[in-house]
C-alpha cells in the first residue's frame, strides 16, 4: 500500500471521529449515587432480600437498561417501575444498569428437593440465558433470583400478561410443578 494512500486513511479516520457523535461509557459511581432510589425494594446491594422483588446484582447492563427503558415507554407495565422510570434520563438508565451489572451476584437459595427435580428441566432455559444462567446480554440472570419471583414471572409469561421474546411460547407447556421446580433450581444457583 503506498504512503500516500496510507495518509488517506489516517486523514479520514481522524475527521470520521471529529464528525462522529462520542458515545460516553456509563458511569458506575453516579449510577451507585442514584442507585439510593431503588435500595428499598432491590436491596443496598442490588441483591435484594424480598422475594417480591428481583435482585439486580450481577445482571448485564445491557437487559437492565432495556428493562428500565420499557417501563419508561410503557411497553413493560409495573405502576411502581414506570413511576420510578419516568424520571430517569437514558444516561442515569444507562449508569445504573452499568452500577448494578457491576455488583456481585449472590444465590438468593430454594427448596434442595424441588431444586433437584428442576434441574432435570432446565436445560430448555440456557440455550438463551446462559450454560450457567447467569444471563447473557438482553437475556436475563435467572441464577440465583429468588424462586417466587422466578415463579411469578414465568406465570405471567404463561397467562400472557407479561410478553417478550419467545417467553411466552416457552412457558406455556410448564405445569404449576415445573415453574417450582425451575423456579427452585435457578434460585439456588
Amino acid at each position: 500500500m503506498s504512503t500516500f494512500r496510507v495518509q488517506q486513511i489516517a486523514v479520514f479516520s481522524v475527521l470520521l471521529g471529529f464528525f462522529t457523535p462520542h458515545v460516553g461509557a456509563a458511569d458506575i459511581e453516579a449510577g451507585k449515587n442514584k442507585a439510593s432510589m431503588c435500595a428499598g425494594c432491590h436491596g443496598l446491594d442490588g441483591a435484594s432480600n424480598n422475594p417480591m422483588f428481583p435482585r439486580l446484582a450481577g445482571q448485564s447492563a445491557m437487559y437492565l437498561e432495556n428493562q428500565l427503558k420499557a417501563f419508561k415507554s410503557g411497553a413493560r407495565t409495573s405502576p411502581m417501575m414506570q413511576g420510578m422510570a419516568a424520571g430517569l434520563s437514558d444516561e442515569d438508565m444507562k449508569n445504573l444498569a452499568a452500577y448494578f451489572a457491576s455488583l456481585p451476584a449472590k444465590s438468593a437459595g430454594g427448596d434442595a428437593d424441588l431444586a433437584k427435580q428442576g434441574k432435570e428441566k432446565v436445560a430448555m432455559c440456557l440455550g438463551c440465558h446462559g450454560n450457567d444462567a447467569q444471563g447473557r446480554g438482553q437475556f436475563p440472570r435467572l441464577a440465583g433470583q429468588h424462586p417466587q419471583y422466578l415463579a411469578k414471572q414465568l406465570n405471567a409469561f404463561k397467562q400472557g400478561e407479561r410478553t417478550g421474546g419467545p417467553m411466552g411460547a416457552m412457558s406455556k407447556n410448564l405445569s404449576a410443578q415445573d415453574i417450582k421446580e425451575i423456579s427452585a433450581y435457578l434460585g439456588s444457583l
